[in-house]
């Protein structure tokens, strides 16, 4: 398992008081990203046996990628700081992953909270359109199965066949955070490996209450950046003009594409455009007035 953390040192003390009692006892590593809040004291103090990565400097998601490098198991779950997942859920997931080696990601069902309330994005991937009977990346049928194909999943709610994870370059740089799952589950698919919405296994995700400044400007920029590097020319145009325009009204707006003018460059160099039928998925899912 991967956490990938930044200066939410208390969070984190209680994620782990839960995810070192579950019964799969995965092996653990915690990504602190350059805290100053006397995290990996804290931890070295309380739950020596989690490995810690301390990395100089914040990368934000792909920090991810650093923990995946350094943990050597066939399958890794992802959590936050604020996550954990429902006992007996990874070893459903392992067995999930087991019955289909296309299989390289799961996106695990989430509920919300001390109240657990379903995360509203459930119903989105559960509404994803199924792989037809015919379609090379629908698995064998049986019971036990997971559900339908997805293209975006929470990244607090993941769990990935290692390989297939790496050999996709795991998170890009590029986002540092903000949607970047979106992103991950564009190249996975392209690459031919399964991503799959799965309701039988849950995870659990208490965020912190109140906003969460500057998150409104981090999701837009970064959806059109992912359209500069998967999508046709025409699409990641009308994202950008679509930001431009929206830019001169809102102040998020603003940001967003203050962030993205610098960004450009290497999302045209990093350009490679999904598959046809990808890219067929993804507008298959788009709302109506998508650009």
């Amino acid at each position: 398992m991967v956490i990938a953390t930044r200066n939410r040192a208390t969070g984190l003390l209680a994620t782990l008081d839960r995810l070192t009692a579950l019964p799969e006892r995965p092996p653990i590593t915690v990504v602190d990203n350059a805290s100053d809040d006397g995290t990996r004291a804290l931890l070295a103090s309380r739950f020596p046996a989690v490995r810690v990565l301390a990395l100089p400097a914040n990368l934000g998601a792909p920090a991810r990628n650093k923990g995946v490098l350094a943990l050597p198991a066939r399958y890794i779950a992802f959590s936050d700081d604020d996550s954990w997942w429902e006992p007996g859920a990874l070893a459903e997931a392992v067995a999930l992953m087991e019955r289909d080696p296309r299989l390289g990601l799961v996106a695990a069902r989430t509920l919300v909270g001390e109240e657990r309330v379903p995360d509203p994005l459930n119903d989105v991937l559960a509404a994803s359109p199924p792989a037809a009977d015919d379609d090379p990346q629908a698995p064998a049928a049986g019971d036990g199965q997971p559900g339908p194909p997805v293209l975006g999943f929470l990244g607090c709610a993941a769990v990935v066949r290692r390989s297939a994870f790496l050999s996709v370059g795991g998170y890009h740089p590029l986002l540092f955070i903000g949607g970047e799952e979106t992103l991950l589950a564009y190249d996975l698919t392209a690459a031919g490996w399964h991503v799959r919405y799965a309701p039988q296994v849950t995870a659990v995700h208490r965020p912190a209450a109140g906003p969460r400044p500057g998150r409104d400007a981090l999701m837009r920029r970064n959806e059109v950046l992912t359209a500069w590097l998967r999508r046709p020319l025409p699409v990641a145009l009308r994202s950008t003009w679509r930001l431009a325009g929206a830019a001169r009204r809102e102040p998020a707006a603003r940001q967003a594409l203050g962030q993205l003018l610098p960004r450009l460059p290497a999302a045209v160099r990093g350009r490679r455009p999904l598959p046809a039928g990808v890219e067929a998925h993804v507008r298959r899912l788009e709302p109506a007035d998508a650009p």
